[in-house]
């Protein structure tokens, strides 16, 4: 019997922060989004153009940005349909200067 691969949640404050004010029947929903994406994280739709490399998953009218890497889910964005790839797009570009100023540090 093959063994499914176990992956683990990693999530930005940024998502964390949103999760936090939203109604009781919304968390429920995003709970339940983070464990079916932790049980197959490439059901979520991947991305293109400049989010190359990222998923999205779809929570109501909210999506999850997500982010795999190996055994490690990344959850990068939360929030509304409307906005939400271009807020991606910025917490990906401040992460990858951040990570940049890290490595040129040590």
């Amino acid at each position: 019997m093959a063994k499914t691969p176990q992956y683990r949640i990693e999530t930005a404050k940024a998502v964390r922060d949103a999760i936090i004010h939203l109604p009781p029947h919304l968390k429920r929903r995003v709970k339940a989004a983070f464990r079916a994406i932790a049980g197959n994280p490439h059901q979520a739709k991947p991305l293109k153009d400049e989010l190359i490399g990222l998923r999205s998953y779809r929570v109501g009218r909210n999506r999850l940005v997500l982010c795999i890497k190996g055994s490690v889910i990344e959850m990068i964005a939360f929030g509304p349909r409307s906005n939400i790839y271009e807020r991606a797009a910025a917490e990906l570009s401040i992460s990858l200067r951040a990570k940049d100023e890290n490595d040129e540090k040590g």
